[in-house]
């Protein structure tokens, strides 16, 4: 038995009689669910298994619910545990519990798939038992998929540089959103990088949101360009943070926050007040620690869904850009040719114009 002590939300107990060896039903949120393996090992570096994790995400099962709840997900499937072969599975298997809750999702040339929606502790662990480490969630609620709620700034280190550097840079950042009044929430991805969400009323679709990133990352540039990069191509970024605007692009996901990263060590996204940006380094935030750090100080994005702000201001900048001559951005190769974007060509593979005579 996994012995967890119940919550308010995602308590949790076992029902009826061992199935098999090596399986148990739970009792989730009132549903049944099936965990196998539970003492299969899934982190080496400390032999958590797959029934610690099981025990990460409902221990904090309040902010969990909070920032996936009613989102649709991409799972990463690990079968053998963190350190083993994975793939990303966006339809959910046929053979699957009758309450599963799923919504309908497309990628970019339009196939459609039936993705998981988190919509309880349920089916969090559900995902779990088939070997689902974290979650990669989408910027929408499934009741509304066509507007995004969500701006992820992205704040990815290159070569050269590490999570020293994407903290800086993301001081920097919120800088700038507080000199145009938009309040940013700050998270690790659980390896290097760093994120900041923005809450947003659902208002615009993935393509303003996008927008609103592309505008926010080449006035980084402008403002530390030893520090920060706008360039999407990798040969021009150097030894800089770069501001990922495509992950806002439409049907994109990103790493979910309390989810728990294929590493040894089992670091987590783990969202941070400011304050606590400043003092911690992402490594430190693993399985082991952060329900600890959660039961001791709360959760730091508490008010995060009672402040959704409004794009215009981001949406401005991108005009002012776009008035000032800049093309779009570059989209990544996978989407349609979007209208006034850049050649889709690494700048040492462009034509060169011919030499006049």
């Amino acid at each position: 038995m996994l012995n967890i002590r119940p919550r308010p939300r995602g308590a949790l107990s076992t029902v009826g009689a061992v199935v098999k060896a090596g399986e148990e039903v739970l009792e989730i949120d009132g549903r049944e669910v099936k965990l196998t393996s539970a003492d299969k090992v899934y982190f080496s570096e400390r032999g958590d298994t797959k029934g610690d994790l099981v025990r990460h995400y409902l221990r904090l099962a309040d902010p969990v619910m909070s920032t996936m709840g009613g989102r649709p997900v991409l799972m990463q499937r690990f079968p053998e545990g963190a350190e083993g072969p994975s793939f990303f599975q966006k339809r959910v298997p046929k053979s699957r519990p009758d309450w599963l809750r799923t919504a309908t999702v497309s990628t970019p040339n339009g196939t459609e798939s039936e993705a998981l929606v988190i919509e309880d502790l349920a089916h969090v662990v559900w995902a779990v038992n088939i070997g689902c480490l974290g979650f990669h969630v989408w910027p929408s609620q499934a009741d509304d998929l066509e507007h995004a709620d969500e701006l992820r700034l992205d704040l990815d280190p290159q070569p050269g540089t590490d999570f020293t550097q994407a903290r800086e840079a993301a001081f920097v950042l919120k800088e700038l959103l507080d000199e145009v009044g938009v309040r940013g929430w700050p998270k690790t991805t659980g390896n290097r990088g760093i994120h900041v969400y923005v809450r947003l009323e659902p208002k615009w679709d993935s393509y303003d949101v996008r927008r609103g990133a592309v505008a926010i990352a080449r006035e980084l540039e402008r403002r530390r360009p030893d520090l920060l990069t706008a360039a999407w191509w990798k040969e021009e970024r150097g030894e800089r943070i770069f501001l990922d605007f495509n992950q806002n692009a439409p049907h994109k996901t990103v790493f979910g926050a309390w989810s728990v990263r294929a590493r040894p060590g089992a670091q987590v996204s783990m969202p941070l007040t400011w304050d606590e940006l400043a003092d911690v380094h992402a490594d430190e935030l693993t399985m082991a620690t952060v329900a600890e750090r959660y039961e001791a100080n709360g959760d730091p994005w508490a008010d995060l869904n009672e402040h959704p702000q409004s794009l215009d201001a981001l949406l401005a900048m991108y005009q002012r850009d776009r008035d000032n001559g800049l093309m779009d951005a570059p989209w990544p190769p996978v989407y349609p040719k979007q209208p006034d974007e850049p050649p889709r060509v690494a700048p040492s593979r462009a034509k060169k114009p011919a030499a006049a005579d």
